[in-house]
């Protein structure tokens, strides 16, 4: 068992992440640099945050509350299929040749995740230009740039998408790595109470983390008390102190993929480390298989745990 939150502290910096040759902005982009570029690069800016966008967002955005994206009830990270996601995407205007800036609230570091989770959606379904805005909606406003209150809907647009699974571990192939038949690591986005089987997702069947799972803390890509991600400066020294081995899978879960998604983002767009997956239905999915899990209390255990967790 190894928690790597002090691993990750020592390589995160202030490093300007690198744009791509094919995107308008790194994967994060500052409130500032949105700004000096938003008129000439005219991205469609996708805030996420559902109600609260009425309250005021920023010029040109549209509302696309984070629940598009996300799966029903019993299983929040499922994915949704390609049709529902292509007529979702139609009613949003949106269009593969623009770039997109996905804005969350920036309350704290677990509303990264759910950017983070909308991009993974739109880039595993053909869009290729995308960011977070880092610090979300309050950094923007913080800055003291423009906010508005009028609401702005895009064109219909028409698509024809389909979904890659390049970026996509499901519950087969995770349950083939728990069992040694293929090689990758596991890592256990969650805080250490979840990971441990002393807490669990509502949703899910039994409380516990996948075999052989390491705990690589979502909030360990922030500095304390910051909602904006920090910069990761040396990615190849994080690659070794996580244990990654050339050309090796690495599988991101958590309860429903949306902590998982943080890391995901973190690792793949940010460190740039290949083969780097996200487990979208993670331990709620993978809980209600009778497949063997770790860290899993017995039934009297768990019941005091729920006890202690009202």
């Amino acid at each position: 068992m190894k928690i790597f939150a002090s691993v990750v502290s020592a390589t995160l910096g202030l490093a300007a992440a690198t744009v791509s040759a094919a995107s308008s902005f790194a994967p994060l982009v500052s409130p500032a640099e949105l700004s000096a570029e938003l008129q000439q690069l005219n991205p469609v800016i996708l805030d996420i945050r559902g109600d609260d966008y009425a309250k005021g967002h920023i010029p040109g955005a549209i509302s696309a509350p984070y629940g598009l994206f996300r799966g029903p009830k019993e299983n929040p990270g499922q994915i949704l299929d390609v049709a529902t996601l292509e007529e979702r995407y139609e009613s949003l205007g949106l269009t593969l040749d623009k770039p997109v800036v996905i804005v969350p609230e920036g309350k704290n570091d677990s509303d990264f995740g759910a950017a983070a989770r909308v991009y993974w959606t739109l880039k595993s379904t053909g869009f290729s230009d995308l960011s977070i805005l880092n610090g979300g909606a309050l950094a923007w406003e913080s800055a003291g740039l423009a906010m508005s209150a009028d609401p702005v809907v895009l064109q219909p647009s028409e698509l024809d998408i389909t979904f890659s699974d390049q970026w996509t571990a499901d519950t087969e192939e995770v349950t083939a790595v728990t069992r040694g038949e293929v090689d990758a690591l596991l890592l256990d986005a969650r805080p250490d109470d979840f990971y441990q089987g002393r807490k669990s997702h509502g949703a899910a069947a039994r409380p516990g983390t996948l075999p052989g799972a390491e705990n690589l803390v979502y909030s360990s890509f922030f500095s304390e008390g910051s909602p904006a991600m920090s910069d990761i400066a040396d990615p190849a020294s994080l690659r070794e102190q996580l244990g990654i081995k050339d050309g090796e899978e690495v599988v991101s879960f958590c309860n429903t993929g949306h902590w998982a998604a943080t890391n995901w983002f973190a690792l793949s767009e940010v460190a740039g480390i290949d083969n780097v997956k996200l487990y979208p239905g993670s331990m709620v999915e993978y809980s209600s298989t009778d497949n063997e899990m770790q860290n899993t209390p017995g039934v009297v255990k768990n019941f005091l745990n729920k006890i202690k967790g009202n």
